[in-house]
């Protein structure tokens, strides 16, 4: 019978009601748009059938440093996601893998990035939807500003790119505002997240981005105060799940990736060694002499030599350039960051980058010719982004009183101490943005709920013309990349 009112209530949760149909309507024809610009720009690239279906797409899509991962995996199936990074993902989309092979095979082409457009449609009108109904169920606010604060959020550059983009942040996006709004739910009715609700958010939550599963057992801790930390609970909710999500990782990357490590490694040896012989051969050959010791010289200089060339290769490398110094070297400590400058990512990357796409290296990858730090050339994308802030600072102080807000900004707050403090993806902090940055319109509703009438009329002008600007913004620099540059 649980199962059965289960069902039930998944489909309550998910039906479109008659209030929600226009609205979902149009951010649906909204995102259709939007993939449909990928859709056609990389259509006859990324179509046709072939062979090596890595190269085929790491070389024919690229937008800013987003992985076109799941185009590959959808089209022949892999554990192709870093594994430690996103359990389950490859998972989940191996049913999509299937349908792909039959219409393959029945039209002879690949429907990889039609299928993927398909499911970040699906992905981004929930979004929207879940996200309007944390403003207007919850925080109290009107229909019509719900819908202004929810578009805020898909004005955001990356958030917007992130609806179209072959990687795993829209869905990470979906589940987290769905995590949100069923906290807020269950805090208006005074209900706790019991068990089974805890490790089924946290399965999909956590397989499709590990570190976001940590935000469902915060969620938790919201709705069960005290309780959470009861034997029973902490043991089948928190830790059983948490240690085969991490032994399912350890597992796969046993399986799955650590042979074509070995292998990888060992054609790279043999092509170095081979490199090293043959240049050793040609300077013996230079020196014309029998002489045991100057052929032993000889040898170990060119050795130096080529250790030297590689080293200074990997030193003029983006990757080397735009990667700060790490707290220590460690099978993941070494991915921290202590030493770039933490207030020019706020300025430029953060809240810049992230909400507005900044004209020079448009679109660029840090890893390959962005530099980490890049200016506007307009003044007055500074003033948006500092009403933004302000915005979303005073949403913090009026919403001071609410345990929802607190949640929902203990949310921003992870990711503020994994990226800006530990330094975790700092360099492309701005391509994180969908985990995060739907907290600021969160925020500036609780901002809106405690203006006076006309203030907030006046606000709900202001935040719609943001909206429109950062739309704007956003879609002319995409539209310039995709089809001019």
């Amino acid at each position: 019978m649980k199962i059965i009112e289960f069902v039930k209530q998944t489909i309550r949760l998910f039906e479109i009601r008659r209030e929600e149909r226009k609205a979902a309507i149009i951010s649906a024809l909204v995102f259709i748009v939007l993939n449909a610009l990928n859709v056609v720009r990389y259509f006859d690239a990324l179509t046709s059938v072939s062979k090596d279906t890595w190269n085929t797409f790491i070389k024919g899509w690229h937008v800013s440093g987003f992985d076109p991962i799941t185009y590959s995996v959808i089209t022949k199936w892999s554990c192709g996601y870093n594994i430690y990074r996103h359990p389950l993902l490859a998972y989940f989309v191996w049913p999509f893998t299937k349908v792909n092979e039959l219409l393959t095979s029945l039209f002879g082409m690949n429907f990889a990035i039609i299928i993927t457009a398909l499911l970040l449609v699906f992905f981004a009108t929930y979004s929207y939807l879940f996200l309007s109904r944390i403003f207007w169920e919850i925080i109290g606010t009107s229909r019509r500003e719900a819908y202004v604060l929810s578009a805020l959020n898909f004005s955001f550059a990356f958030v917007l790119l992130s609806t179209l983009v072959p990687d795993h942040f829209c869905p990470s996006m979906f589940c987290l505002i769905l995590t949100l709004y069923l906290c807020g739910r269950k805090l208006q009715r005074g209900r706790a997240l019991n068990w089974w609700q805890t490790v089924l958010m946290f399965f999909f939550t956590a397989g499709i981005s590990l570190n976001n599963g940590l935000k469902i057992f915060l969620m938790a801790f919201v709705t069960r105060r005290k309780r959470f930390f009861r034997p029973g609970y902490l043991i089948v909710a928190v830790l059983l799940p948490s240690a085969l999500m991490w032994g399912a990782a350890r597992l796969g990357y046993a399986q799955f990736v650590w042979p074509k490590e070995v292998a990888r490694k060992e054609r790279a040896d043999k092509l170095r060694k081979k490199q090293l012989e043959r240049l050793q051969m040609q300077a013996v050959q230079k020196i014309e002499t029998n002489d045991t010791a100057l052929i032993a010289k000889a040898k170990d200089s060119v050795k130096t030599a080529l250790a030297e060339k590689r080293e200074k290769r990997r030193k003029m490398s983006a990757a080397y350039k735009h990667t700060g110094k790490p707290i220590a070297q460690g099978e993941f400590i070494r991915w921290t960051d202590i030493t770039t400058s933490r207030w020019d990512v706020a300025v430029e990357c953060l809240f810049g980058e992230g909400v507005m796409l900044h004209e020079d290296y448009l679109l660029g990858d840090v890893l390959v010719n962005r530099p980490v730090i890049v200016k506007y050339h307009n003044w007055f994308n500074y003033v948006m982004e500092a009403f933004l802030v302000a915005s979303f600072l005073l949403g913090i102080w009026f919403g001071r009183r609410s345990l929802f807000c607190w949640t929902a900004l203990s949310f921003f707050l992870m990711d503020m101490l994994l990226h800006m403090g530990l330094g975790f993806g700092i360099n492309e902090i701005f391509i994180m943005s969908p985990h995060y940055l739907f907290v600021l319109p969160v925020a500036i509703g609780f901002l809106l709920k405690a203006l006076p009438q006309p203030r907030r009329r006046l606000l709900t002008m202001a935040i719609a013309a943001t909206t429109a600007y950062f739309t704007i913004w956003n879609v002319t620099l995409l539209v310039e990349y995709l089809f001019v540059l």
